[in-house]
């Protein structure tokens, strides 16, 4: 790829609650596909960044060194047979020349075809230059084909149209730059807005360029959209806040991880039981809070279940 303008390419679908537990896969999964749908097409420069998001709500990816068209490539095509397409003179049979026009190869090409052995016949091969991929003309498509290829073992509608997902979907935004890339999936039209926290937010928020996404989300949306982020930043809080409560949080990568999927804003409060309630086996009150209720039990430094526990909340109570 030559000295084309390249911009940040932006892909978000807006959803209902996804499933906790496969939202870092649907994520990756759908970051990686539509990367691999864009430079396919020749519109992503081999050194393109990509970066995934995956919140409760939301599926989106930024691609950078995006242009909007691809460079025109050469392109050689099997054509037929020699012995089917030319008749005993060299002339053009009606055969060839009946495949020449549904392709739309000038008569005079004829003398340009290139004879080869094919296998172990002689065949005509056409050159040309074909236009690059057009952004957008192709986007859509590649955003359609990475829903089709998640990871989804079941499909819901909703409304009255034939869209199915894994969730409802209301909205999709497709930037390059500062652009709207037109295109439609899933019954949405594309556009430029997007929703942030669900209750912390102001509603419907303006994303002025691809760039622009992920900031605009933190500073306007109170969301952190990146899982890594988001369950890093949990993990800090836990950690500080157990060593405040003189505590431990034992084995909690795997709430850890679901969590970080339950979430667009974590803050981390402690919560506490009734002492009595400790004279129930603790491996039971363990697995109630863990399983039940995504508390995390804190230990004393013996491993002792203490009556207090950490909970992440998706709201930052004042």
């Amino acid at each position: 790829m030559t000295s084309l303008t390249t911009h940040t390419l932006l892909v978000e679908l807006l959803t209902e609650e996804l499933p906790p537990k496969a939202l870092p896969r649907l994520g990756e999964t759908f970051s990686g596909k539509i990367a691999e749908g864009l430079k396919a097409c020749g519109l992503a420069t081999a050194d393109a960044k990509v970066r995934s998001f995956a919140s409760p709500r939301r599926l989106a990816v930024t691609v950078s060194g995006v242009v909007a068209a691809a460079e025109p490539k050469e392109v050689t095509e099997k054509l037929m047979p020699v012995s089917v397409a030319l008749d005993a003179n060299g002339k053009p049979t009606p055969a060839l020349l009946k495949k020449m026009e549904a392709k739309g190869i000038s008569a005079d090409a004829v003398a340009g075809f290139e004879r080869r052995i094919d296998g172990k016949a002689e065949a005509l091969f056409h050159t040309a230059m074909v236009p690059g991929a057009r952004l957008a003309e192709v986007l859509a498509g590649i955003v359609q084909d990475a829903v089709k290829a998640l990871p989804i073992p079941k499909v819901m509608r909703w409304g009255d149209g034939d869209a199915t997902f894994v969730r409802p979907v209301h909205k999709l935004t497709m930037l390059h730059g500062a652009d709207v890339v037109p295109g439609r999936v899933l019954d949405l039209a594309s556009g430029r807005t997007t929703r942030g926290h669900r209750f912390m937010s102001r509603g419907e928020i303006d994303i002025a360029s691809a760039d622009a996404y992920e900031p605009t989300l933190l500073a306007e949306g109170k969301v952190i959209p990146v899982f890594a982020e988001r369950r890093a930043e949990i993990e800090r809080q836990l950690i500080d806040e157990a060593a405040r409560q003189q505590a431990s949080i034992g084995d909690y990568a795997d709430l850890l991880d679901e969590v970080a999927a339950l979430v667009e804003h974590p803050t981390v409060y402690v919560g506490e039981f009734e002492a009595e309630f400790l004279a129930v086996p603790q491996e039971c009150l363990i697995l109630t809070m863990r399983a039940n209720q995504k508390y995390f039990p804190l230990f004393d430094r013996a491993g002792k279940l203490l009556n207090r526990f950490l909970i992440v909340s998706n709201m930052h109570l004042k």
